[in-house]
């Protein structure tokens, strides 16, 4: 059994489903939605900071008094369906979704009896969001089911009022952080508990250790959930099951522990902008070469999306969503799976990337750009003559090579049309019986 310390909560072994899935889907969701201007943090901007967009877009838009918990109605969600949201979440080659079942406004998409009449079954929807996702991606896919939940709260008077203390009572963790973490944990059983919004106070106030001890040990997904290191101040990086360091962390090289890169489809935001322009958007080269850097050196891509207010996954979202599924068709060999080589990428070509495959001794090069000579030089692998052979993913015959020295090879592309290509945006190279 664990005992409530970060030395023995550390000592956990992470459950091996959450390396080998390597891809996952973030949805950040909520009343945040229905504005959908700036960013999700919408109501800090406009009501703490008083941020300039923020109040000219309420006083241009909205009548005098309008206050933000006036948006809960509004978050309607009549388009959604979740089938439709499992049917894409599946397309996208994702093994796991994380959804924000509560973000910093204290919002809950489900009906939390710990937050009255402000969630999604009280106001809004009148839905319990966080079960019909849940059931269509269980029903639907072979996802790995998984909940963000953020710990403060902005504005909530307890939150406040502990602050105030810095931190000597705990009213607020007591009555509702903690009861809603066991709530959403033993209603919807997530295989992933993403904790986040630690509003500077540490661990100790926020009971972490001992949530997270009765997760491992008694919670109905003690033997396959998988946590994050955001549990209270001073945690992230350091405590907890994966890392994620910052948002959009992505460190280029090879880590000790086992870590993810969430990031945004969305430049600027992880909720619904309605005032994003195309160029907001990553591309699809973009976002599978974060997957490629990524996976690595390590770490697990959680690429987010944020629908809107009334349920749906926008289309560049979902076309976005749709090509990485359509790249991993072809080369999800050299991600699912996969452990980091001894070399992480290539030293004598950019912007090529290596994963390995132990059991079958293959060494993966994946390389973002076709090299206008047809050759492609990689100064990493070291080939053997006769027994070293090259293949180019989604196409039949092998590949010539010829060593460079010791160490390195030059390898000839097959000339191919576009029509002919694989896939188009990046292209992976199994080599077989390389030191």
């Amino acid at each position: 059994r664990y005992e409530p310390t970060w030395a023995s909560l550390d000592a956990r072994p992470l459950p091996a489903w959450f390396d080998e899935a390597k891809f996952g889907v973030f949805i950040h969701w909520g009343v945040f939605s229905v504005p959908s201007f700036g960013s999700e943090w919408f109501w800090w901007y406009w009501q703490k900071e008083k941020r300039e967009p923020y109040v000219k877009f309420m006083e241009a838009n909205y009548p005098p008094g309008f206050s933000y918990e006036d948006f809960g109605p509004l978050f309607t969600a009549e388009f959604f369906d979740p089938n439709h949201w499992a049917d894409i979440l599946k397309a996208s080659g994702a093994k796991y979704v994380v959804l924000t079942s509560k973000h910093h406004e204290g919002f809950t998409l489900w009906g939390s009896k710990y937050s009255w009449n402000w969630n999604a079954v009280d106001v809004g929807p009148k839905r319990d969001l966080v079960a019909e996702l849940a059931t269509s991606v269980r029903n639907r896919t072979d996802l790995h089911f998984g909940l963000y939940h953020s710990l403060f709260e902005w504005f909530n008077p307890l939150f406040l009022e502990d602050a105030a203390s810095v931190f000597k009572t705990r009213k607020f963790p007591s009555s509702k952080s903690l009861p809603e973490l066991y709530e959403i944990v033993t209603k919807y059983q997530p295989e992933i508990v993403w904790s986040d919004g630690d509003g500077n106070a540490p661990d100790t106030y926020w009971n972490s250790t001992g949530f997270l001890a009765w997760l491992y040990n008694d919670s109905p997904v003690r033997d396959t959930v998988v946590t994050n290191d955001r549990w209270g101040d001073g945690s992230i990086c350091r405590h907890g099951g994966f890392y994620t360091c910052s948002d959009r962390y992505n460190p280029g090289h090879l880590l000790a522990h086992k870590w993810e890169n969430c990031m945004t489809i969305d430049k600027r935001s992880w909720g619904y902008r309605r005032n994003a322009n195309l160029d907001d958007y990553l591309t699809i080269e973009d976002l599978v070469k974060q997957l490629v850097e990524t996976v690595s050196c390590g770490g697990n891509l959680l690429m987010n999306i944020g629908p809107t207010h009334d349920g749906r996954i926008a289309t560049i979202f979902e076309e976005r969503l749709r090509q990485m599924g359509a790249w991993l068709k072809v080369n999800g060999e050299a991600i699912y799976g996969t452990k980091p080589w001894r070399a992480q990428n290539d030293t004598v070509t950019p912007g090529v990337w290596y994963t390995f495959r132990p059991n079958e001794g293959q060494v993966n090069a994946i390389f973002l750009s076709w090299p206008v000579s047809g050759i492609l030089e990689l100064g990493e692998p070291q080939a053997k003559l006769g027994e070293t052979q090259v293949q180019l993913v989604g196409y039949k015959e092998p590949l010539k090579w010829v060593a460079l020295g010791e160490k390195g090879m030059a390898i000839a592309l097959p000339q191919l049309t576009l029509q002919q290509l694989p896939c188009q945006w990046g292209w992976t190279l199994q080599l077989t019986d390389v030191n």
